[in-house]
């Protein structure tokens, strides 16, 4: 079969503007809730989109772990690619699939580094295995061989058999200061509902317009 040939047509039903809520957390927490509801395969997960000094844009998935008024927030080592990227530029996109529910959500706004008591209290609540792991591994450094990332886990879980396991320096969160929301809905015929909330500063309520799909 031809890769042009590969489609299927969205049946699933339409959104409109009188579906949607005001705010675009509260709406993004009723679709997260049916995602889960509905058994999606890893319903946090999202794409995060960064670029490099040199405009070239990197993507990859991490999980969501907290949403509220303030932002988006995942964790991740702080040498990590995405992380050196942030650094140099903090504005940020995120990527929610939905695909069988026929749904997307794409986010943009600028990331900000949580403090040491928000990554303390996260990352104490992991189980002890998440903890050697974020230790072991140097996130997007070149290693020869698996058995070295192996060896550094097993040997960081027989040091802390016993005790607890201190936060690494090196490890943290980011909170992604929402100036964007896009919702989209597949629709028959290739005209999908997508609607787009954005908002002039913190002290106004959020737009919401329709885009053309």
């Amino acid at each position: 079969m031809k890769l042009t040939d590969i489609r299927r047509d969205y049946m699933l039903g339409g959104l409109r503007r009188k579906d949607l809520q005001d705010n675009p957390v509260q709406q993004f927490n009723i679709w997260l809730e049916q995602a889960i509801e509905a058994n999606l395969t890893d319903p946090t997960a999202m794409t995060v989109a960064t670029v490099d000094d040199r405009g070239q844009p990197y993507q990859r998935i991490v999980l969501l772990k907290t949403l509220d008024e303030r932002g988006f927030v995942f964790y991740t080592n702080l040498g990590s690619r995405k992380a050196i990227h942030l650094k140099q530029n903090n504005r940020i996109s995120l990527h929610f699939p939905w695909h069988p529910l026929e749904r997307q959500v794409h986010v943009t706004g600028v990331a900000e580094k949580l403090t040491a008591a928000e990554n303390f209290k996260y990352f104490t609540s992991r189980p002890k295995e998440s903890q050697l792991a974020a230790i072991a591994s140097k996130q997007s450094s070149r290693i020869s061989a698996r058995g070295i990332l192996e060896g550094k886990f097993l040997e960081l879980k027989k040091k802390f058999a016993d005790g607890e396991i201190p936060v690494p320096s090196f490890w943290g969160g980011y909170r992604i200061k929402i100036e964007s929301i896009e919702f989209w809905q597949g629709g028959a015929n290739r005209l999908h509902d997508r609607f787009i909330y954005t908002r002039a500063d913190e002290e106004q309520g959020w737009d919401i317009e329709r885009l053309a799909p």
